[in-house]
């Protein structure tokens, strides 16, 4: 049991967990770090968290565990269904993604609500939630600003776009109506990412996943199969930008936020430019284009490219790495390594 100012991370397993967990435990040793997760982190892990709670975002007992257990001021919600899997599955992917998201910011204002500041609460969205209505109109809009084209054509978007909604409402209107003001207790923040890129992790589960799925398989010598067009164009970010940009954002002071919703983007690369440094890297590689009718269509309803302006001037989002960089000085280097 801790009554010091703990910090949660749900699906702390997945491909953003891994990288916040080390950053988070080497900046504030004295700060727990508990976490919530379907599946046990990887031994080298462990160490850096307090306690491991192993079970769903849905099981609400589950949660008032922790919240007996512990004194949490910072969520990072990163349990999802992604967006592949949802498509299979669109009741199972609305019950994870936003009930799941719903008793994490009911637990949140609980949290709020008894230690009397509020939580501070990071949600990850993404260009899922933008639906542009084919590959014209997106060569047209161009980078794409958050609340242009907020029309999702995949229930993974839909979920992300309503939970950003829910988030706010929680954030400034919770029971409005109540006799005493109630809202405020949870400090909602959010990042819509593109497409994520890590050296650590192997991608499960994403329509953007192509990318890192064929520096992955070039890597290990297996041959891939690219599910979109050479010519598509989608925004990505390599993962240790990604991480930055949420302790980045979650640093800041809340009177420097304009919104709660930001764009961040770091290079917009073709498939055919990915492969093309793929084939660089690794000669040998045995890439060819195989293409899923029905993921394309996802993907050209995704921006070429977004506007991240106001996540630069409100909270300094600086990427580390262009798409040079992230092949040449983080990716392949690393990969290498793994393989």
């Amino acid at each position: 049991m801790s009554r010091n100012p703990s910090v949660l991370i749900t699906g702390a397993s997945g491909e953003i967990g891994h990288g916040l967990i080390t950053r988070l435990a080497e900046a504030d040793p004295a700060r727990p770090v508990v976490i919530l997760d379907l599946n046990p982190l990887h031994p080298e892990l462990a160490p850096k968290v307090r306690q491991q709670f192993l079970g769903s975002i849905l099981d609400t007992q589950l949660l008032e565990r922790v919240i007996a257990e512990y004194e949490v001021d910072r969520v990072y919600h990163l349990a999802a269904l992604l967006s592949t899997r949802s498509e299979f599955s669109p009741a199972l992917a609305h019950k994870v993604n936003v009930e799941g998201t719903l008793n994490l910011l009911e637990f949140a204002q609980k949290q709020g609500e008894s230690h009397g500041r509020p939580v501070v609460f990071f949600y990850p969205s993404s260009i899922a939630a933008f639906g542009l209505p084919g590959p014209a109109a997106k060569i047209a809009a161009g980078k794409i600003k958050e609340d242009d084209f907020n029309f999702p054509t995949t229930i993974y978007g839909a979920n992300k776009l309503y939970c950003e909604h829910l988030g706010r409402y929680y954030a400034q209107h919770y029971k409005q109506l109540a006799a005493e003001t109630l809202s405020g207790k949870v400090d909602f923040r959010c990042i819509r990412f593109p497409g994520l890129i890590s050296a650590e992790t192997v991608p499960s589960g994403g329509t953007s996943d192509y990318a890192p799925e064929m520096i992955h398989a070039a890597a290990a010598g297996k041959p891939y199969e690219c599910f979109v067009r050479p010519d598509t164009r989608i925004p990505f970010m390599a993962m240790p930008d990604a991480v930055d940009a949420i302790l980045r954002l979650m640093g800041v002071g809340k009177e420097k936020l304009t919104r709660s919703v930001y764009n961040i983007g770091a290079f917009a690369p073709s498939a055919a430019e990915v492969e093309a440094e793929v084939r660089a890297a690794f000669p040998t590689a045995k890439i060819g284009t195989m293409v899923d009718v029905k993921r394309q269509s996802i993907v050209d309803s995704w921006p070429a490219d977004v506007d991240d302006s106001t996540a630069r001037m409100d909270w300094g989002h600086a990427p580390a790495y262009d798409f040079a960089t992230a092949f040449h000085d983080y990716l392949i280097p690393s990969i290498r390594k793994k393989y």
